[in-house]
């Protein structure tokens, strides 16, 4: 009984890693065509290495955000 509960764990801890990887990708993906398309003039990681601390922190939410909404989908 021990083998198969322990079995079980696994794949449950498995199937979540694969959901994790799978919403981090989505969700990296999902910023660079933000990056891409929305915002064509404004280079981000030039704005945050001058320390403009205000791009760094709204590229932040706008990963938050995708990341809500990825977790919602898969849910």
């Amino acid at each position: 009984m021990e083998v198969t509960l322990f079995n079980q764990s696994v794949t449950l801890m498995l199937i979540n890693l694969a959901y994790a990887v799978l919403s981090l990708f989505i969700g990296v993906v999902s910023l660079v065509l933000i990056d891409k398309f929305v915002f064509k003039d404004i280079d981000f990681m030039e704005e945050i290495k001058k320390g403009n601390m205000a791009v760094a922190v709204f590229q932040s939410v706008i990963l938050l955000f995708i990341g809500i909404v990825v977790s919602s989908a898969m849910s």
